[in-house]
């Protein structure tokens, strides 16, 4: 990882005060107050002007290449032990822990700066909902957001160290995958408002329970500023019923009475539009140009941090109008005649049965055609893992499912849920092994036909975007 330090850089005199660490010069006398304008963990990212972040590991020690970060032209190194790096000079900053450090410096770099903060966490949709407050801030603030990975304990803190001076709004993703991650990060963000998206099964495998997952997501609230807004999904009965001592959540819904509620919910291909009820009022025909509930439950937190930040309705429709989608997460596009539902960023039993219900809808609305899906491993589930993926196979069937593939080690469990469900045997194609994704091409080859809607969706380790790559260097040979 490596972020340009958003303004005016730092010194290793300012790193070792915030960070309690000891100054060192390596190798002969180093300017003390050399001043470093990037931040990167990667050796090989290193250069002069930067500071390289040495990160213990159960795998890769980072001091271990501390040597090859200095003989890059990388002065300034910050370390939990000196090595010896031969005839190289540097100024290293030694502390106990790197990371920490790291943390610390995110947290007064920050301090330096004028802006509003959303934090997001949730077990499904952080990066969607952060997406959509993004595009709606973005109508009356200048906005930075979480770019890529960048949402973990260390992620989070370097993505705070890339914020610009004139930055006016910050929208932080938050990941985790145990106790105490998300307290970390709140407690270096210290936002405005907090979001929590929903508690779903990912991370069972750490985590045990849901409602150990909701424990550790409501850590969002330890760093929340006094007075500062909790926005919490109302649907959810778990975060319904948790209590948040001295914090009056505010509730966005579509089932069940919420400050912030959709009704009236109505898809067409491409888009959804729905109502907004909210103080009394009723907003019309909001629109999103996306499809699916999960969807909507984004929106509906981006309407409500815009409302906080005092954006007016129509500002909010604006934004909510311009959000696209990033990365491999339901993005909508044709190969030949299929229609194609590309979310193979990650996947968890909601996230599947949401992508399925989108594929269902899309499907129905086009009037032509067959419902098919290629279904993968979803990873960290626990002991409950093959009961989770012969469910979603059940589910897909019940949805009116009629080509299905299978992807990875879960397949079979996946097809056995699908058969329980009515599907015909000649209809489920198997394929376990995920490095092999061209058997998986060359069964869509054979079997799909013209106005077919294809999902392929799956967790990240499954990689099944490779069978859309294959299929599209061979797309010459579908039915036409």
């Amino acid at each position: 990882m490596k972020v340009n330090v958003g303004c005016n850089g730092l010194t290793m005199t300012e790193l070792a005060q915030i960070c309690g660490g000891m100054l060192c010069c390596v190798g002969g006398e180093v300017n003390r107050d050399m001043p470093f304008r990037y931040v990167c963990t990667d050796s090989r990212e290193a250069e002069r002007g930067s500071l390289f972040v040495a990160l213990g590991g159960e795998r890769v020690d980072g001091h271990d290449y501390i040597a090859a970060a200095v003989s890059s032209g990388n002065e300034c190194v910050l370390c939990e032990r000196l090595p010896e790096v031969g005839d190289r000079r540097y100024v290293a900053v030694v502390v106990d822990d790197s990371l920490k450090a790291i943390g610390e410096l995110a947290k007064a770099y920050d301090r330096r700066l004028s802006h509003r903060k959303v934090a997001i966490t949730g077990s499904v949709g952080k990066t969607t909902t952060k997406e959509f407050v993004a595009a709606v801030l973005a109508e009356g603030f200048r906005v930075h957001k979480t770019e890529g990975n960048y949402n973990s304990t260390l992620g989070m803190p370097l993505s705070l160290l890339s914020l610009q001076n004139d930055t006016e709004a910050s929208v932080l993703e938050m990941g985790m995958s145990g106790f105490g991650e998300i307290e970390y990060m709140s407690r270096i963000a210290e936002p405005d408002i907090a979001i929590v998206t929903n508690i779903g099964s990912s991370h069972m495998e750490h985590l045990g329970s849901r409602e150990n997952i909701c424990h550790a997501k409501m850590e969002i609230v330890k760093g929340l500023k006094k007075g500062g807004t909790l926005l919490l999904n109302g649907d959810e009965p778990m975060l319904r019923a948790y209590l948040t001592p001295g914090v009056d959540p505010v509730f966005v819904g579509i089932d069940a009475p919420a400050d912030f509620r959709a009704v009236n919910i109505r898809e067409g291909i491409g888009r959804t539009v729905f109502d907004v009820c909210y103080n009394g009022r009723t907003v019309q025909n909001v629109v999103i140009p996306t499809m699916g509930r999960h969807n909507v439950y984004a929106a509906l937190f981006a309407y409500a941090v815009g409302v906080r930040m005092n954006l007016d309705d129509q500002s909010i429709l604006d934004g909510l109008n311009r959000y696209r989608p990033v990365g491999m997460r339901q993005n909508v596009y044709s190969i030949g005649d299929i229609t194609v539902i590309e979310d193979c960023y990650n996947a968890s039993p909601e996230s599947m049965r949401a992508a399925i219900n989108v594929l269902q809808s899309m499907s129905s609305q086009k009037k032509a055609g067959r419902m098919a899906a290629v279904l993968g491993n979803m990873y960290e589930l626990g002991e409950n893992a093959e009961r989770f993926h012969e469910e979603i196979g059940l589910y897909f069937a019940k949805q009116g499912g009629s080509l299905l593939y299978t992807f990875g080690q879960m397949a079979e469990q996946i097809a056995l849920g699908a058969t329980l469900g009515g599907m015909q045997p000649e209809n489920i194609y198997r394929n376990d092994d995920t490095k092999n994704p061209q058997l998986t091409g060359e069964m869509l080859l054979h079997s799909l036909r013209p106005g077919d809607t294809l999902l392929v969706k799956a967790s990240r380790g499954a990689a099944a975007e490779r069978i859309l790559a294959y299929l599209k260097e061979n797309s010459g040979r579908l039915k036409g």
